[in-house]
Parts: structure tokens; C-alpha cells; sequence
């Protein structure tokens, strides 16, 4: 019986958590001006989910339906996120409470768009430093599904 390695899944675990909380921390201290060890925590986890889901469907599924399963991760995440760190803990990180379709000042449209469109480069940019990090399937974007003969 062969062992399994559970040392790769957990250095590419962290990895991705790494480079994704880097890339957000950064993005957001460009435009916002700061940000919150927290949200190098949100930002690595959704980078780890975007290329995740890809692997989970080997890159078959068409490409809105991982955007729409990326940005419903996404917004949960910050959702959550929100809760515990603006409303629990009173950190006062973000408040989205002027923002159109908001719920509870953690949470809007807007971005959940923006992070819908931003999963689409998290997904495939994570997939492939899998690809080629840790040999994992190469991604691949289809834009539609074509429908089975039966």
C-alpha cells in the first residue's frame, strides 16, 4: 500500500495562502491606503478556494459558474469576516453601510462584482503556480458548455 504524501497538500495550502494574502494586503494598502493582518488571512483563503474549486472540477466547469462559486465564497468570507472583526471585535476595518445593497454595513454589491471579477484572475493565476509548483492539472478556461446528445 502506498503512503500518501501529506506534505505537498499542506505546502501548497500554505503557499497559495501566502502569495493570496500578500497580493490582497498589498492591493488594498494601494488603494485604501492600509490594511488589516486580517485581511491577509481573508485574502490568502479566497485565493486558496479560487484555485481549489478549479482542481475539484479538473477546469471543466464553464467559467461563470466558477466566478459565481468564487464570488458566493467570496462575499460569504468577507460577510463572516465582517462580523467578527467590525461587529464583534469593533476593529472598525470596513463599513460598507453607504454602499447600494448592502447588508449590515459588511457586505455589497459592488463588490461582490469586483470580487466576482477578481476570482477569475485568483483562480487561474493560483492554478497555474499549482501547475507548476506542485504539478498539479494544468488549468483551462471554458467559456461554455456545449449540451449532451442523448
Amino acid at each position: 500500500m502506498r503512503k500518501r504524501n501529506i506534505r505537498k497538500p499542506v505546502d501548497e495550502f500554505l503557499f497559495l495562502l501566502g502569495v493570496g494574502g500578500s497580493v490582497y494586503y498589498g492591493v488594498e494598502v494601494l488603494f485604501r491606503g492600509f490594511s488589516h493582518w486580517s485581511m491577509f488571512l481573508l485574502g490568502g483563503l479566497c485565493l486558496v478556494f479560487c484555485t481549489k474549486q478549479g482542481q475539484w472540477t479538473h477546469w471543466m466547469d464553464p467559467l461563470w459558474k466558477q466566478i459565481l462559486r468564487c464570488m458566493v465564497f467570496i462575499t460569504s468570507c468577507e460577510f463572516m469576516t465582517g462580523i467578527l472583526v467590525n461587529k464583534i471585535f469593533q476593529w472598525q476595518i470596513w463599513d460598507y453601510s453607504r454602499m447600494p445593497g448592502q447588508l449590515l454595513g459588511q457586505i455589497c454589491v459592488p463588490f461582490s462584482l469586483i470580487f466576482g471579477c477578481l476570482s477569475i484572475f485568483g483562480s487561474y493565476f493560483g492554478g497555474f503556480l499549482s501547475y507548476f509548483l506542485y504539478r498539479e492539472e494544468r488549468p483551462k478556461i471554458i467559456l461554455s458548455q456545449k449540451r449532451r446528445q442523448s
